[in-house]
């Protein structure tokens, strides 16, 4: 079915210490789910050329950063963290340190001049070189910078270290062909450019035989996909192939572009039925003038017409967006237009953001920079409009029930609530009660439970009358994990009963720099 080999690692010298141990490696994540996505391949990278990972971050002879650029403080985020390292290299011979990912492909030199005991700075098209730049940066005793301008080897085809047992995101795409003013992202991450279906198939089938039961497709722009060969419905029949795949419970994707998004995928969605009842779909404005100057290709009526067609064949979708607030030359009459059309669309959740100027964007330089304060007032009043929207989403839920993917780890307050949590098939956060003497479930097996009451950000499902358990070839890879990492035997089959309580091990999260 594949098409293209996967990339081979070869050991390096670097990783080994001057006792014959391995040295060990942390790699922190800052930014989207690309970039979590680009951090399994990272680990995978070191790993493959001996590296082990480091039982604590603090403690590893190699630190790893890969760097977000879309926000106003990433630079900020960076340089606080490389400044805390650099007392930590002091103290301890041997460490390194390498920047990776978005800001790293956008800064460039300008890394190391700004912080020289960095050793590694790489960019976004050659991930794979990390173990070879660490290699060389060692044994030249210099910081090493390769920054590329074009695609070495998709990411998919490296190897990978992934976070979850049952979970796995597999990228389709990689680049973006569009020119939204606010976004940097093109300028770092390149041209679109597509793999070949039967690549994505294989690599989608590799992680259900290795006990996934859910994976993320994931591209700047999902449903642009095909645009490199020439087949404008690509997208949707790669939705509806992922129901071949035997073993394959839950398929999601993030996150398409409304200007691209056809009948076709909304057919394929609603036909297919492990692709999930649930939709990440951008607004970014609510405004038909801010939308025009970012150079969105859509108006908000297109917009609501898609969720239209979307809740008309699948009824009970959970839509999550994405909103700028403050774009350059926003009104007040602009701003309540983005109220408007948010109310309308009764997003499960919105990711809010403030419009912060990135370097090298058009929109850096538009006039009509709105000042601090008023963009202030406005996002919280659409945080607080998308808050009680949320909580009246999920309450409507009351009553339900639900089979929940169990997770290792999503709830701060588990312990003390004696619950476990996971996603329901809509993706939405659910904290569950086990009742006493009842199975536990392992992260990776699915769960059923009735949700009794709701939060802005989660629902609770206490109601123990439908409770039931039902073992998955994903909590027997969480077993498996369990077993090597301890080195005693796995646990034979799923057929077997008890299970242990959930340990940090599970559904992939994004982890943002503090």
């Amino acid at each position: 079915m594949s098409t293209v080999e996967a990339v081979k690692i070869e050991s390096s010298p670097a990783a080994i210490r001057p006792d014959g141990t391995p040295r060990s490696y942390t790699v922190r994540t800052l930014g989207c789910q690309m970039n979590v996505h680009d951090s399994e391949r990272m680990s995978g990278s070191l790993e493959a050329a001996g590296y082990v990972p480091a039982d604590r971050a603090d403690e590893a002879d190699v630190y790893v950063i890969n760097t977000c650029a879309v926000r106003e403080n990433a630079a900020n985020k960076l340089y606080g963290n490389l400044g805390m390292l650099a007392q930590v290299k002091r103290e301890r011979e041997g460490m390194q340190i390498a920047v990776g990912g978005c800001l790293a492909q956008k800064d460039q030199g300008d890394i190391v001049e700004k912080a020289p005991w960095v050793d590694v700075v790489f960019g976004t098209h050659n991930m794979g070189s990390l173990p070879t730049l660490l290699e060389r940066a060692r044994h030249n005793e210099e910081a090493q910078v390769e920054i590329l301008e074009s695609l070495e080897v998709f990411p998919s085809t490296l190897p990978t270290k992934r976070d979850s047992a049952s979970s796995g995101w597999v990228s389709i795409s990689v680049g973006c062909n569009n020119t939204c003013t606010f976004c940097i992202v093109p300028s770092l991450r390149g041209k679109e450019k597509d793999r070949r279906p039967g690549d994505i198939l294989a690599e989608v089938q590799a992680l259900v035989d290795d006990g996934a039961i859910e994976v993320t497709l994931l591209g700047q722009n999902v449903n642009t996909y095909g645009v490199e060969f020439g087949d404008r419905q690509a997208f949707g029949k790669l939705l509806r192939a992922m129901g071949e795949i035997e073993g394959l419970e839950r398929v999601r994707f993030t996150s398409p572009h409304p200007a691209a998004f056809t009948d076709d995928v909304i057919a394929a969605m609603a036909e297919t039925p492990n692709v999930m009842p649930s939709l990440h779909m951008p607004l970014q404005s609510g405004s038909d003038t801010i939308l025009k100057a970012m150079r969105r290709s859509y108006r908000s009526k297109k917009f609501l017409g898609i969720l239209d067609d979307v809740r008309a064949r699948i009824p009970g979708a959970a839509i999550t967006t994405d909103i700028i607030v403050g774009f350059p030359g926003e009104t007040e009459e602009d701003f309540a237009e983005t109220m408007r059309v948010v109310e309308e669309s009764r997003f499960a959740s919105a990711f809010t953001f403030q419009y912060s100027i990135r370097p090298g964007t058009p929109a850096a330089t538009m006039e009509d920079q709105i000042p601090k304060e008023v963009v202030q007032e406005r996002f919280e009043r659409l945080a607080a409009l998308q808050d009680r929207m949320s909580l009246a989403e999920n309450e409507a839920l009351i009553g339900n029930t639900v089979e929940i993917l169990v997770a290792a780890s999503e709830g701060r307050k588990d312990g003390e609530t004696h619950r476990l949590s996971g996603r329901a098939p809509d993706n939405r956060l659910v904290h569950f009660t086990v009742p006493e003497g009842a199975e536990t479930p392992r992260p990776g097996d699915m769960a059923t439970a009735t949700i009794t009451s709701a939060g802005s950000f989660f629902v609770v499902a206490d109601d123990t009358s439908t409770y039931a358990v039902r073992r998955t070839r994903a909590g027997d890879a969480w077993d498996r994990r369990q077993a090597e990492s301890c080195g005693v035997p796995a646990p034979a089959s799923a057929g077997a009963t008890g299970a242990g309580r959930a340990v940090n091990l599970g559904l992939p999260t994004l982890r943002i720099g503090e």
